[in-house]
């Protein structure tokens, strides 16, 4: 797509990229075809080819509007685009440039900018969140329905089986998981499970006291200076680690792991931090690669005795978070684990769609996030599953907002 960027953007670094993508862009519409707003919407405005053309007019020096701002606004930035485009338009750094110009040019209105601000600060900060969650608790009995669902969808129902300890160190390898921002609270036995696991399988799994929030809820809301301030403080906690011979840093939850992963993106401009995040990114993996690389070394038979499921007739419905398979593009890792330690796997139709979590994407699109929600669940629940699982606890809580559902992360299934 031929563009022709204006006086202020065209000696950037950033305009520069962005020219450079849109012109890998050859109008040919398959975006559209898996682009969940398109779908449900069915406006060209609400694909990923109707936003390049808006982000191109914002390039070339139209002026902020408001159509600019609600059609890029409503982008799950999902990435299903980038999966399916056979031009390889990395559409996901574009939208980033065309939402920070937005960002810039201050166009929202005063009450807008401060629901992002408060959002990203409660939602990263461990212990603000926490505290309200506590709260909300105890009074969700009189909040609103949004709120109550919200609240109840954090609580963790007790497991029939007993909750393990943390496994004490007592292997030569190590590796580092990130205790994040709102999964401590959220989804408490994930790290818990993955720890039991991987020192099943000879690996001694640690957290980093804190470690706090890689960036993401920041760069959902726009705000690439303060993400870019936690990712340092992130990457200052850990790069000791590294001269300590830690052998690498376990996502567990992907919409994480997809942030740290593209550091040196972030960073490419920062000689100060740009190796630093090279070296970290490069040091990080999903659960799913770990456990399904180590499970590779032992036998069927070995496998079986070490993860061994209570019934066998059980069966699992798995969504795949965009942040995995369309941001880290990792398929089929987590089904081949499940189905290697004795489970059925179910049949989930259009497994490429947005459940609607998205980040932030629930809290200021709801109705749009709401109506996904729906869609996905159906799917998810078409097969009649014994369990549902996920890989990320954004998609965790915000499937578990329906009152019916009941989804774990996939690493619990493991106990």
């Amino acid at each position: 797509m031929q563009t022709s960027l204006a006086p202020e953007f065209a000696d950037t670094a950033k305009g520069k990229e962005a020219e450079a993508i849109i012109r890998k862009c050859v109008h040919c519409g398959f975006c559209n075809a898996t682009c969940p707003t398109y779908q449900l919407l069915g406006d060209e405005l609400d694909g990923p080819r109707g936003r390049i053309y808006l982000m191109k007019q914002l390039l070339e020096g139209e002026p902020a509007n408001d159509q600019m701002t609600l059609h890029l606004d409503r982008c799950l930035t999902c990435r299903a685009c980038e999966t399916t485009c056979p031009s390889g338009v990395e559409y996901g750094k574009l939208l980033a440039i065309g939402r920070s110009i937005l960002h810039l040019a201050n166009h929202r209105s005063l009450v807008d900018q401060l629901r992002r601000i408060v959002v990203a600060k409660v939602v990263g900060n461990a212990r603000i969140f926490d505290l309200l969650l506590s709260f909300g608790k105890v009074v969700r009995s009189i909040l609103p329905a949004s709120l109550k669902s919200s609240v109840t969808a954090s609580i963790t129902p007790a497991n029939a089986r007993s909750i393990p300890e943390w496994p004490k160190p007592s292997h030569k390898r190590t590796m580092v998981a990130l205790a994040g921002c709102v999964q401590g609270s959220l989804s408490p036995m994930t790290n818990l499970a993955a720890a039991v696991v991987l020192d099943k399988l000879g690996i001694t799994l640690i957290e980093v006291a804190g470690a706090g929030c890689c960036g993401a809820m920041d760069l959902h809301t726009t705000n690439e200076n303060r993400a870019k301030k936690l990712a340092k403080a992130l990457i200052d906690k850990w790069w000791p680690y590294l001269a300590q011979g830690i052998e690498g840093f376990v996502m567990t939850a992907s919409g994480c792991g997809v942030t740290i992963l593209e550091y040196p993106h972030l960073f490419q401009d920062e000689p100060n931090y740009r190796e630093k995040a090279k070296a970290i990114s490069g040091k990080t993996v999903d659960l799913c690669e770990v456990i399904d690389k180590e499970m590779d070394k032992e036998t069927d038979k070995e496998v079986a005795a070490a993860f061994r499921v209570p019934d066998t007739a059980q069966k699992v419905a798995f969504h795949s978070p965009c942040t995995l398979q369309h941001g880290q593009k990792i398929t089929g890792r987590v089904e081949k684990i499940l189905q290697r330690v004795g489970y059925q796997l179910c049949k989930v139709e259009d497994s490429h769609l947005c459940c609607g979590s998205a980040g932030t994407y629930s809290i200021f699109q709801p109705e749009i996030s709401s109506q996904l929600r729906t869609a996905k669940l159906r799917a998810l629940y078409n097969d009649n599953p014994n369990i549902v699982c996920t890989a990320n606890v954004g998609c965790q809580v915000h499937l578990n907002m329906n009152d019916h559902a009941r989804v774990k992360h996939w690493v619990e299934l493991l106990l």
